[in-house]
């Protein structure tokens, strides 16, 4: 009968065997999937990302990015930017029609925000 220690060093070695193999995995794929992401600049048609360019905004303000015309929002983010900013909340409008992005700034009463959507229809 094999004793608590041995069981418990042969299951940190096994899983830590499965863990490098996992990272070996996921290292492989996304080494194959590089050149293709690279190679994809444009997105599918019907597809459109939308920009609401870095503005400086109150402390913990919304700033909102719309999908124009009929299209829906399938997913976005934003950015806070300046000397310790902090994104506070990245998420879609609740009406699926845009992203709404806030953050504030430790110090300042602004904060620089950028929001992103991308859209299809």
């Amino acid at each position: 009968m094999k004793s608590k220690r041995s069981i418990a060093i042969a299951l940190g070695i096994a899983a830590a065997a499965a863990c490098a193999t996992t990272a070996t995995v996921a290292h492989a794929e996304q080494d194959a999937a590089a050149p293709a992401q690279r190679a994809a600049t444009a997105l599918p048609p019907g597809y459109q990302l939308v920009t609401l360019p870095n503005a400086n905004v109150p402390n913990f303000q919304r700033r909102v990015v719309y999908c124009p015309g009929s299209k829906r929002v399938l997913g976005g983010g934003a950015e806070a930017r300046g000397n310790r900013a902090i994104l506070v909340g990245s998420f879609p409008t609740d009406d699926g029609r845009g992203w709404i992005g806030l953050g504030r700034q430790d110090g300042y009463n602004d904060v620089g925000i950028s929001v992103f959507a991308i859209c299809a229809d």
